[in-house]
């Protein structure tokens, strides 16, 4: 695992502005600030959806189907990131307008729906998707038509692709972090790895095998469900015939629901650690169909809990709940979603050009400091630098923060020995 050192944080006095920026009425901003917008024939060379005074991005996640319960809040970040760089002016004096689309927890449809938004709408980025099988459908597209994807998710790693900004983590930021922090600080030997039945929990679940078994450690059981499935009691029994001294799950979507309210109906009490819940997969947006009740005590290793306290946070979570309601949650995914326009504002700005090579060749080494968990930095691989965080769930459906990282990991999406 590689560590770097990262700069200095933003001063205080900066903190405070940024801060107060961040939730400046748009008339406000837009009466103190001025923009000189460079000619459209500048900035687009390769017909994109640019003209004088707009420039056109899209959207596109489930908002129907099981991962609903998980790309809602992806949808609500992005709409409000893209509010706010309207409201600071824009990016090269144009306002941002978007085209959205249902991916509608169907593969073929992200593959369809995206092609649309590239060939047809002629976005200049995409912020979306969330499971890696809608990822790797879409990939094709946006290499063949030379689109930029800013793809918000954890994920298992094992790519690296010149049309994608990757701004959730990979396996060695989270898988392996993980696993390291319950073994060191829990005493974990037994491990029973359970996922749902595509390819981000079966690689994932293969990178930790690995990782587990590197560390001289057991898998004891190893099960898959389909997306949707509803129905864990036969694996619940045979977690307890096997007593590891964790559950290692990567179950998504709408099947977090069934499968935490089952695991508390038999009798499994997660505050007790026995066995321990280390999950990899649930966030404060699934946790609100779970209920808190139904998960406290179990485990998640993130990169971010709208628990984390600092400026850039408080906010962040201030703006999106006057935006979206005072119920709402803030989750990994979610606030990694709400990154992806500001990345993508900073490599516009950088190149001069909305054009998708300019955007390319200006992104690595990008920083954010105004990022909701920290500070982040854009990797040559197009991955984040980014710490690990361990919450533990409370019954209100929130995280404790009892771990993190002192510095920025590296990100590495191809680690050696777990290919």
């Amino acid at each position: 695992m590689k560590i770097s050192n990262t700069p200095h944080p933003p001063s205080k006095l900066r903190r405070r502005f940024i801060k107060g920026l961040i939730t400046l009425p748009a008339t406000v901003l837009l009466s103190t600030m001025v923009f000189a917008a460079p000619p459209t024939a500048e900035v687009n060379t390769t017909g994109l959806a640019v003209t004088d005074d707009t420039v056109k991005v899209g959207i596109l996640h489930s908002i129907t189907g099981t991962m609903a319960i998980s790309e809602t809040g992806s949808v609500q970040a992005e709409k409000l990131a893209i509010e706010q760089i309207n409201a600071m002016g824009g990016i090269l004096g144009r306002q941002i307008e978007y085209t959205q689309e249902d991916g509608a927890s169907d593969w073929p449809t992200f593959a369809e729906k995206s092609k649309k938004l590239l060939v047809k709408d002629k976005v200049a980025a995409v912020f979306g998707c969330w499971t890696s099988a809608s990822r790797k459908a879409v990939l094709p597209i946006f290499e063949q038509y030379n689109g930029m994807l800013y793809y918000p998710t954890f994920y298992e790693g094992l790519e690296q692709s010149p049309n994608v900004i990757y701004t959730g983590q990979e396996a060695t930021q989270q898988i392996i972090a993980g696993i390291d922090w319950v073994v060191k600080n829990k005493g974990a030997k037994k491990f029973f790895l359970l996922g749902s039945d595509y390819i981000w929990p079966r690689t994932s679940n293969k990178i930790a095998r690995k990782h587990i078994e590197k560390l001289g450690l057991k898998v004891v059981g190893e099960e898959y469900y389909p997306l949707g499935h509803t129905q864990f009691n036969s694996v619940i029994n045979k977690i307890k015939l096997k007593k590891p001294d964790v559950i290692y799950a990567i179950v998504v979507g709408g099947s977090n629901v069934a499968f935490y309210k089952q695991l508390k109906a038999a009798g499994i009490d997660m505050t007790k650690e026995k066995p321990l819940v280390l999950t990899i997969s649930v966030t404060e947006d699934e946790i609100l169909g779970i209920g808190g009740e139904n998960i406290v005590g179990a485990y998640a290793a993130m990169k971010y809990f709208q628990s984390l306290t600092n400026d850039n946070n408080e906010a962040f979570v201030k703006a999106f709940k006057k935006r979206w309601g005072d119920d709402i949650v803030i989750g990994d995914v979610t606030q990694a979603a709400y990154l992806g326009p500001w990345l993508w504002k900073a490599a516009v700005e950088k190149a001069g050009s909305f054009d998708i090579d300019k955007i390319r060749k200006a992104s690595p080494g990008l920083e954010l400091t105004t990022a909701p968990e920290g500070y982040v930095r854009i990797h040559p691989n197009h991955h984040l630098w980014s710490k690990t965080r361990i919450g533990h769930a409370r019954s209100d459906g929130q995280y404790d923060i009892v771990f993190e990282t002192d510095e920025l990991i590296e990100p590495d999406p191809f680690p050696k020995g777990y290919q």
